[in-house]
């Protein structure tokens, strides 16, 4: 399939957030979308390195609001449009081992239950005998939500891109964006490695590396691309079927059941802004001996795979929907590490805004490119 020479709207970056544009942009009525991926398969960048999970559990009225809408999505996936995307509710425990994460955790969950998010909190015995097989000797508190879990990234991202295809989306992998033409202060072309498409609307979805799609319109975007990195374990016979997804806060370190094995990971906080995706092995032992310290269990396994992808980190740790100053081009980007369960209300937003010019299933007008120089950002505590 050839690039077409126009479109009404060019996404670029085919992961979660613009896959589910696409499909959103096509629900609506438009016929003539594109949308471009630089790599040889959708969702191979930030979406397909992520750790799967998908939670309530937010610091803010609107990171809650946001999950209330896009979760129950991804309930409905396989019934609305035919792809299995094995959410497994197995519930995240983040657990709270100093005095200052429990005030925290007191307030989250009371502003979660006031938006109808059943989380409850935990008393530090009561997370000793939900997490047996765990050492958290230090536990002063925790939270548990068991609607929140893990779902598979793949599937979504393709549920999504085979569906807007069907309702004429073109899809194109290989597709490196390489420029941006404007007339006056407006979109006018996309160019990229394989031909050049006219358009007078672009949709930026393109993750880590939105700051430099968008610097090629001359837009300044506040993001940082941060390394985080996991690994997998052979099977452990001990973890439990309901093992949930557990989050040492403090440290930033989790685990959740991968197959019959772990999935854990840390965030390295000295870790440097850039595009390095390779494993740093250094790193990774500081991790090991952190899950062996909280899960002995962990010295019995080997390893099984282990990689590394990027966040796209804002100032406030929200992510950025919406206008920009170049007419006809939006963003949706600057998720911080929660993009992934976020995905398929973002889409659908975006389809709001570009077709309708205002938000109407979730308000998300306050996440806009301009709350950095006027001073409005909200900062999310909960993001590992």
């Amino acid at each position: 399939m050839n690039l077409p020479n126009t479109a009404d709207i060019v996404i670029i970056g085919g992961g979660v957030m613009g896959a589910s544009a696409a499909y959103h942009l096509a629900q609506r009525g438009v016929k003539n979308i594109v949308l471009l991926e630089k790599e040889k398969f959708f969702g191979q960048g930030a979406t397909g390195r992520c750790a799967g999970g998908v939670r309530y559990q937010f610091s803010t009225e609107i990171n809650v609001k946001l999950s209330i809408a896009s979760l129950p999505m991804i309930e409905r996936f396989k019934e609305e449009l035919g792809q299995d995307v094995s959410y497994k509710q197995c519930g995240y425990l983040l657990v709270a081992t100093n005095e200052k994460e429990v005030d925290v955790f007191k307030h989250n969950v009371e502003m979660q239950n006031s938006l109808g998010v059943s989380t409850e909190l935990l008393s530090g015995d009561e997370v000793r005998r939900r997490l047996p097989l765990m050492r958290f000797d230090d536990a002063l508190a925790g939270t548990f939500n068991p609607k929140d879990g893990v779902v598979d990234p793949n599937g979504v991202v393709q549920g999504y891109i085979s569906a807007a295809q069907k309702m004429g989306a073109q899809v194109f992998t290989g597709a490196e964006v390489i420029g941006i033409n404007l007339k006056g202060d407006s979109v006018e072309e996309v160019q990229t490695s394989i031909g050049s498409i006219k358009t007078r609307m672009i949709l930026n979805t393109s993750g880590p590396w939105s700051g430099q799609i968008a610097r090629m319109a001359g837009i300044q975007l506040p993001l940082i691309p941060l390394r985080r990195q996991m690994f997998t374990t052979s099977p452990l016979q001990e973890l439990p079927q309901d093992f949930p997804f557990v989050i040492d806060f403090a440290r930033s370190l989790y685990f959740h059941r991968e197959g019959e094995g772990l999935l854990i990971g840390m965030s390295n906080q000295n870790e440097q802004p850039g595009f390095d995706q390779n494993v740093d092995e250094d790193f990774e032992l500081v991790n090991l001996e952190a899950a062996i310290e909280r899960m002995p269990l962990v010295e019995k396994a080997q390893r099984a795979s282990h990689w590394a992808g990027l966040y796209e980190v804002t100032p406030d740790a929200h992510p950025i929907y919406g206008s920009t100053p170049v007419n006809g081009y939006y963003v949706c980007t600057g998720f911080s590490g929660h993009g992934f369960m976020h995905g398929p209300i973002s889409g659908k937003l975006m389809s709001e805004i570009m077709l309708d010019g205002n938000y109407s299933s979730v308000d998300v007008s306050m996440l806009d490119l301009k709350r950095f120089e006027e001073g409005r950002m909200i900062q999310e505590y909960n993001v590992v």
